[in-house]
C-alpha cells in the first residue's frame, strides 16, 4: 500500500547515518521460524543490550533491578509476595488456554466476560501489583488493561510462553535485533519478488467468482488468483469493498477488536551514557508519559540511543499535543530515569502509529 515494503516494520537512520527502526524491531526465542528465514535470507541478529541495571520507579519510589531472568526488584516485600502469587496464578490461568481454539478452554466466556482490569482488581491486592500488571499491558497490547478482555491477555501470554518471556530481554521477546533493522527482512524478500510486488498501490476491494478471485488495486490494477491473504489489522481488514459482502458476523467481530495506541521515540547521544552508570538502557514507571525505554545503541556502542513509548492512554493524549511538547516530555522521562545527560540529545526523532492510516496497531 506504500511506496515501500515492510508495513509496520520501518527503516531509518540518525543524522550520522546510523540505523534506527521506527517500528517493530525485536525476535526472540520460541519466534523459530523468523530465526530461520533472517538465517535463509543472509541476515545476522545481535543481542539487545542487557548489562548492568534496569531503572525502576513504581509507586513513587525509584530503585534498580538487575536485569537477569528472575531478578527481584527492591520493593516492599508484601508487594513482592503479592506480585509473585498474582504472576503465578496468571501463568496457571494462561497455560489452560487453548491456542487453537481459546473460546472453548475452561472458563472461557467468563473471562471473555470480563476486562483484563477486573482480573488485576480481583487477583493483586496491593497497588504496586496492580501497577505492575498495568505497565506490563500497556507495554506488550500498547492498550489500558480496562480495554481488552482477561481471556485475551491469557492466550496471547500463553502464545508468547508466558508473560514474563513476552517482557524479557534475556531468554525474551526482546532478547535479538536485525543488523542493519528488521526492515532488511522485508527488503530481502521483496527483492527476490521482484516487480511482482506493487507499490503506493492500496488494495480497494476483493471480488470472488466462482473460479477465482479479483483483487482490484486503488490504480485500478486488478490482480486474480485462486486464494487471497488478507493481513491487514481488522479494522482495516473491514474498511475493504467485499463482493459478495461479508457475512454479518465478520462485520461483528472488526467493529469489536479496536487498535491499541503507540508513539515510539528515539534521542540520541554522542554514547550510551548510562551504561557507565551501571544502567542498561532500560527502564518501568507507572508515571508516564514514557513509561518503558530501551537502550537502541547499534552493535558498536555509538552513538548512544534511547528508545521510549508513550501508549495507550498517554498515547491518545499526547498524540494531540505538538512534536516539541512530546519531545520535552520524552527527555524529562528520560532524565528521571538516567539522569539530567539526557536532558540534551543531539537529536530527537520519533514515529506516532496511530497516525499512520495503513498500519493501526492491533490489540
Amino acid at each position: 500500500a506504500r511506496d515501500r515494503v515492510g508495513g509496520r516494520t520501518e527503516g531509518g537512520t540518525t543524522a550520522d547515518g546510523t540505523p534506527i527502526e521506527p517500528g517493530g524491531q525485536w525476535v526472540g526465542p520460541t519466534q523459530n521460524r523468523m530465526y530461520e528465514l533472517i538465517a535463509e535470507l543472509g541476515l545476522e541478529t545481535f543481542p539487545t543490550f542487557n548489562d548492568g541495571e534496569v531503572a525502576l520507579h513504581l509507586g513513587g519510589k525509584a530503585t534498580r533491578m538487575a536485569s537477569a531472568p528472575g531478578a527481584v526488584p527492591k520493593l516492599n516485600p508484601f508487594a513482592i509476595a503479592d506480585l509473585g502469587q498474582g504472576l503465578a496464578r496468571f501463568a496457571r490461568a494462561a497455560s489452560k488456554v487453548d491456542l487453537r481454539e481459546p473460546w472453548s478452554s475452561p472458563g472461557a466466556a467468563k473471562r471473555d466476560a470480563e476486562t483484563f482490569e477486573t482480573w488485576i482488581r480481583r487477583n493483586l491486592r496491593t497497588g504496586l501489583g496492580r501497577t505492575y500488571f498495568r505497565v506490563v499491558c500497556e507495554a506488550v497490547f500498547s492498550a489500558e488493561s480496562r480495554d481488552l478482555s482477561a481471556l485475551h491477555a491469557l492466550f496471547y501470554a500463553h502464545s508468547g510462553t508466558d508473560l514474563e518471556t513476552l517482557i524479557g530481554v534475556e531468554g525474551g521477546a526482546q532478547q535479538d535485533r536485525i543488523v542493519g533493522g528488521s526492515i532488511r527482512i522485508s527488503e530481502a524478500m521483496a527483492a527476490d519478488l521482484g516487480d511482482r510486488v506493487h507499490l503506493g498501490a492500496p488494495v480497494r476491494s476483493v471480488r470472488h467468482g466462482d473460479h477465482q478471485v479479483l483483487v482490484t488495486l486503488s490504480d485500478g490494477t486488478e490482480l486474480a488468483g485462486s486464494d487471497v491473504i488478507v493481513t491487514l489489522p481488522p479494522t482495516l481488514a473491514g474498511r475493504l469493498d467485499y463482493d459478495p459482502v461479508l457475512p454479518s458476523w465478520r462485520d461483528q467481530l472488526t467493529q469489536r477488536l479496536p487498535a491499541g495506541s503507540v508513539i515510539k521515540l528515539y534521542a540520541v547521544y554522542d554514547e550510551p551514557f548510562w551504561r557507565a552508570d551501571g544502567l542498561n538502557g532500560q527502564a518501568a514507571s507507572d508515571l508516564g508519559p514514557v513509561k518503558v525505554t530501551f537502550d537502541n545503541s547499534p552493535p558498536s556502542g555509538r552513538p548512544g540511543i534511547l528508545m521510549g513509548f508513550m501508549e495507550a492512554d498517554d498515547g491518545r493524549r499526547w498524540a494531540r499535543r505538538s512534536e516539541a511538547e512530546r519531545r520535552d516530555a520524552a527527555l524529562e522521562c528520560f532524565a528521571r530515569y538516567f539522569g539530567p545527560r539526557a536532558r540534551a540529545p543531539i537529536e530527537y526523532l520519533e514515529r506516532d502509529w496511530m497516525a499512520e492510516p495503513l498500519s493501526l496497531i492491533h490489540i
